[in-house]
């Protein structure tokens, strides 16, 4: 269990233990382990004495240590149930017979079951699986939620593009009361925004959320054990209930949002079809009066109304809402680059540099990217829109890197003036040629390391020569140093200049 079994479903089992009270079978489903796992968790929990809450100060290798140690005596495991809806669809195929599965069976658990108990207990299930089972749902204890696969069209005002709405739905499992909205899309965003809507319109919510295997909710589409969007996790934690997804290819699962998405396409899509909307709001101010007689028309084989079974039984039994709103987010994975910045949306956020090609996860809320390894909090940025742009913390930098953001203009004519005034005068003249000093600062470097080649006396020299040829470069000063040209005095330098006598050169006389 220990290799398998990540920290995240751990503590999670722990929260569900203790906060929900959930039995072992429901806490399985909801974090898609089995029910064996669960009693060992709940078991090394009791036997480290833990206390849920836990410290938030307290590592997950710490509470590994305390749930695993080595002194720790594995429990003799139990006979391991073969997956007999997987045998099932096997034994269709042509040439697979019962005891080639038994020996498949053997090879994976030594200790399973023999062929007359394998074969036994198949046959028991067989005669079973096709039974259905009705369904009694307590009051508060479950919500039923999908997309109702029909959607509505509505056009986009400013281009006038055709669009379609996807159609939320949610349905109490005591008295079938519905909730509808119109979304945009099926993404997680909208996903997590339809159940809080729904949260708001029930002024609660169940103990149990069963979606649907859509994509949004749920990672991996498993008949047996779904993995949960992290996300959805997440909201589910801060809500403080669980989720159980109904199985793939399941409708019964879920019969309560399947009969209400019928009802819904009946008496809501099926009235909007001939009206023309231009937003997404324009289409929920059309549903909530529909919803509103659909919760209040009377039910046949029970005599009252959702809206009269919900305010009488259910309504009393729903969780408390947090005073605080669930802040929607995504999470994304992504590797730290050779620049010790992760790209999310075509922009740039740094990481500690020791953490180049590691993979991290983000955290992307509306206004911030919150950045992971290994579950921990690494860096937090604010969220940039235009795109091309770095965020860039000053520590996450090499000390090198972080010496060079340190250099300003006055910084550098201080460091130069500590040189010499020809020197100073020298940087002065390169900063002001760029638009952004910072674009300079690698020739005025430049000259700074002559100095120590040559001497900081040769370099004033250098620099003043530069200034009056009206030549300050780098590699102009280098020439000078290197040519020995900085040892000349300064007023042949001058008459040098003057006095200049070429064929080549017409004079001023030429243009009189």
């Amino acid at each position: 269990m220990r290799e398998h079994t990540s920290m995240k479903k751990i503590k999670e089992v722990l929260r569900l233990t203790h906060e929900l009270g959930l039995n072992q079978r429901e806490i399985a489903e909801s974090v898609c382990i089995s029910r064996s796992t669960v009693q060992e968790i709940q078991n090394r929990a009791k036997i480290a004495k833990l206390i849920w809450p836990l410290n938030d100060s307290e590592t997950e290798e710490a509470l590994s240590e305390l749930l695993f140690p080595k002194s720790y005596e594995r429990s003799p495991s139990k006979k391991i149930t073969p997956n007999w809806a997987y045998i099932h669809k096997e034994l269709k195929l042509k040439g697979v017979t019962r005891q080639l599965l038994w020996i498949e069976y053997k090879e994976d658990n030594p200790s399973g079951y023999q062929y007359s108990q394998f074969c036994d207990k198949y046959r028991n299930w067989e005669k079973k699986h096709r039974i259905s089972m009705r369904q009694n749902h307590v009051a508060g204890e479950k919500m039923f939620i999908d997309f109702s696969g029909l959607t509505v069209p509505y056009i986009n005002s400013c281009t006038g593009e055709v669009k379609k709405a996807e159609i939320f739905l949610a349905v109490l499992g005591g008295s079938s009361y519905t909730f509808a909205c119109a979304l945009e899309d099926q993404k997680i965003a909208n996903w997590i925004h339809g159940h809080i809507k729904a949260f708001q319109f029930f002024k609660g919510t169940s103990h149990i959320l069963v979606p649907d295997n859509l994509k949004s909710g749920v990672n991996k589409a498993c008949r047996y054990e779904p993995d949960l969007n992290p996300t959805y996790r997440e909201f589910a934690k801060y809500y403080g209930v669980a989720v159980i997804p109904a199985r793939a290819y399941k409708p019964k699962d879920k019969a309560k949002v399947e009969v209400g998405v019928q009802v819904a396409q009946r008496w809501i899509l099926a009235k909007l079809r001939k009206n023309i909307f231009y937003s997404i709001q324009e289409i929920n101010e059309a549903i909530n009066p529909l919803l509103q007689k659909l919760n209040s028309k009377n039910m046949r084989h029970l005599g009252s109304s959702r809206q009269e079974l919900f305010e009488q039984y259910e309504k009393k039994f729903l969780k408390e809402l947090p005073q605080e709103q669930f802040e929607i987010y995504e999470w994304k994975k992504a590797k730290v680059n050779i620049d010790y910045h992760v790209q999310f949306e075509s922009n740039y956020y740094s990481v500690p540099c020791e953490l180049v090609h590691k993979d991290i996860e983000l955290r992307i809320t509306k206004n911030t990217i919150e950045i992971y390894l290994s579950n921990k909090l690494i860096a937090i940025h604010k969220r940039i829109f235009l795109a091309g742009k770095y965020s860039t913390i000053t520590e996450h930098m090499p000390q090198s890197h972080q010496k060079h953001i340190e250099w300003t203009p006055e910084k550098m004519l201080d460091w130069a003036s500590s040189k010499g005034e020809s020197v100073k005068k020298c940087f002065d003249i390169i900063i002001s040629r760029y638009p952004y000093p910072e674009q300079g600062f690698r020739s005025c470097l430049g000259i700074l390391r002559l100095g120590k080649q040559y001497s900081e006396i040769r370099l004033e020299a250098a620099c003043l020569r530069a200034i009056i040829s009206n030549q300050v470069s780098f590699k102009s000063i280098k020439n000078i140093l290197k040519n020995n040209l900085d040892k000349l005095k300064i007023p042949e330098i001058q008459k040098e200049v003057i006095n200049i006598n070429h064929g080549n050169i017409r004079g001023s006389d030429y243009y009189n």
